[in-house]
């Protein structure tokens, strides 16, 4: 027997209300996009980034993954907009199965030049929908600026004083669960 609790609502119910959209502008737009990240993330600023998340990380018990892929594979791309694509990749990546569901995946994606951070339940009362918002729009405007590093370092950052808040006094000593390494696809 399955009870509807707080974690069945958050994994099941968004699943059956999602419509997926297909859309051939944004598959042509995807399918044609030329592979960017490693001409705006060299291995320096992914080595800033993983510093930036393990900084990001100290004094809590939350996890951050970075995960930045230049297009949606064009097998995903006609039904997947960047919301779905993060939401595929924050179970891909087992950002929802941390220990204290204290996940948080800071999504990028370069072709839309969009930004989806996605929280696990062990974070969602902890702040409003309005601070992550104000997150990715700052990521978003240092993007268009062309500061790539500075906008997911930053961003990271942000997040880290989010849990800071969050999870005050709440300190564990537990190994570190998630990669710092962003993840970077195409």
């Amino acid at each position: 027997m399955v009870k509807n609790t707080e974690t069945t609502k958050i994994v099941t119910q968004p699943k059956l209300n999602e419509v997926e959209t297909p859309s051939f502008k944004r598959w042509l737009k995807h399918f044609f996009f030329m592979p960017a990240t490693k001409r705006y993330f060299n291995q320096q600023d992914q080595h800033a980034i993983a510093e930036a998340v393990k900084v990001a990380e100290q004094g809590h018990v939350g996890e951050i993954q970075v995960v930045i892929e230049a297009y949606i594979p064009a097998a995903n791309a006609f039904y997947q907009d960047t919301h779905a694509r993060a939401k595929q990749l924050f179970a891909e990546v087992g950002v929802w199965d941390t220990e204290f569901n204290s996940g948080v995946l800071l999504y990028i994606n370069l072709c839309d030049k969009k930004v989806e951070i996605l929280i696990d339940r062990g974070i969602k009362k902890a702040t409003t929908q309005d601070v992550w918002n104000d997150i990715c729009e700052t990521i978003i405007q240092s993007i268009k600026q062309q500061e790539y590093r500075k906008a997911v370092v930053n961003g990271v950052g942000e997040i880290g004083k989010v849990l800071d808040r969050y999870y005050a006094g709440r300190t564990i000593n537990i190994e570190n669960e998630l990669s710092n390494v962003p993840i970077i696809i195409g």
